[in-house]
């Protein structure tokens, strides 16, 4: 899943196998939230964003952040009410039941979060080529989107251990280096390029918040947590609104630091690797190494967690029989068979696919899928004790949000639209087909069914 905190991934690994004998608090999960959201996406998706909305750039990722805000109050009631190591999955089967768009969406999922692998590999490799000379940086792109899935694939196989580890001290690491860019950035800042006059047409600034709405996905990662939580009713809810509401300061003061620093031409020059190209005017090319460092870092991170993350839910998914039980062998105590799957697709995904594809695609699945978890609280608003109104609210914004960003898309480019129809109707079809050729029987795993009986 999106960049795990190396603390999140031995809470993911526990609850798949002997649940409860961490006991979380508030910070940790804190952490787990803004980790798994200020990972690869921002260093990914600004200078889209900001090719986008120019000066309003502050302003897209304010309406992101509240939809994300919105939605994370589902999340909160109904990680309380129904502990689980499934998470969303869990939250879709309880409230829709197993049935044929249920698991049509969690399929969606996973391959939302093959398309975010695929971002982030994206990410890796466009800010390492960025290292290289102008006429090389195509082919070191590719090579190193490459080389790190790969890689990393390869570590996982062997020990995820080996950069388990390591991950909380990453996510320490880039969080200073993104906090000193603002601190420093912020005074050299030139405003007359944040005033509305800049500002691109309200649509297109909807429109930028949507698509680099993935920036924000990464709160949900705490719902896989919630089985371990001392004093889940009270914690948990506290934990999701911090962790959404830090990052949501740190993405606006990111990019006010910027779109004032640099102008909109050479971000949208630079837009593969905007936030190194920012940091250079006052951090000089010390500076721009800096962040191009902390990217890759931060990127190959996040790519570890996800490769990880993603064939954990294919299991999660298999093991509800909504995917071929193949997916639930493990070696060495991974699910190869879904882990070699998901870095397949990436490779493919991630070296055929431009960077607006991967975020409108990335983006798209995941309001999709929110606006599904806001309207799975609704249906169990009686039994999450929840503000029926409040989610409903999530459900409307989440469409509203996936309809601006499908509008401009089409039009401005129509053909992109069948990338993320492609992706939903594989959805749909995957089920659909394995239901007719295996006529498997649904089964909740165990954990679900404690927590939907």
């Amino acid at each position: 899943m999106t960049d795990i905190p190396a603390v999140s991934k031995r809470t993911f690994n526990t609850t798949m196998n002997k649940s409860g004998n961490e006991s979380l608090g508030y910070w940790e999960v804190t952490a787990i939230g803004i980790g798994g959201m200020v990972g690869g996406g921002i260093f990914a998706v600004l200078g889209l964003t900001v090719d986008l909305t120019h000066g309003g750039a502050p302003v897209a990722f304010l309406i992101a952040g509240i939809v994300a805000l919105v939605t994370s109050y589902s999340y909160a009631r109904l990680s309380v009410a129904f502990p689980s190591q499934g998470g969303t999955v869990a939250f879709l089967d309880r409230a829709f039941g197993p049935g044929l768009l249920t698991g049509s969406m969690n399929i969606l999922l996973w391959i939302s979060y093959i398309v975010m692998l695929s971002l982030y590999a994206y990410a890796f490799g466009s800010y390492g080529a960025s290292l290289f000379p102008p006429a090389s940086q195509v082919l070191w792109k590719h090579i190193l989107i490459t080389g790190s899935v790969v890689g990393i694939t390869g570590l996982n196989l062997l020990s995820a251990k080996l950069i388990g580890e390591a991950e909380d001290w990453i996510v320490v690491i880039k969080l200073a280096i993104l906090l000193f860019f603002v601190a420093v950035g912020i005074w050299g800042i030139d405003t007359t390029r944040l005033e509305p006059s800049t500002w691109a047409a309200p649509l297109n600034l909807v429109t930028g918040g949507m698509i680099i709405f993935l920036a924000y996905e990464g709160f949900e990662l705490i719902a896989n947590t919630a089985q371990d939580v001392r004093d889940a009713h009270k914690t948990l809810p506290r934990a999701y609104y911090s962790s959404v509401g830090f990052v949501i300061l740190l993405y606006i003061f990111v990019a006010i630091v910027t779109v004032g620093t640099l102008p909109v031409a050479r971000i949208v020059n630079a837009r593969d690797y905007a936030l190194a190209e920012a940091a250079r005017p006052f951090l000089g090319q010390s500076g721009f190494l800096l962040i191009a460092i902390a990217a890759m870092l931060s990127t190959a991170s996040a790519i570890n967690a996800t490769v990880y993350g993603a064939a954990r839910l294919s299991y999660v998914i298999a093991k509800d029989g909504e995917l071929p039980d193949t997916l639930e062998r493990k070696v060495w105590g991974t699910p190869i068979e879904g882990l070699l799957i998901t870095s397949g697709l990436t490779l493919l995904i991630a070296n055929l696919v431009d960077l607006s594809n991967l975020s409108m695609m990335g983006s798209a699945g995941f309001l999709l899928i929110f606006a599904a978890v806001n309207a799975a609280n609704v249906v169990l608003s009686n039994e999450t004790r929840s503000k029926r109104w409040l989610s409903l609210i999530g459900v409307v914004l989440c469409l509203s949000a996936l309809a601006s960003l499908l509008w401009q898309t089409a039009m401005s480019k129509p053909a992109h639209l069948w990338i993320l129809f492609i992706m939903v109707a594989v959805s749909f079809f995957i089920e659909i087909t394995f239901r007719l050729v295996s006529k498997r029987t649904i089964n909740l795993s165990k954990d679900h069914k404690q927590h939907t009986a």
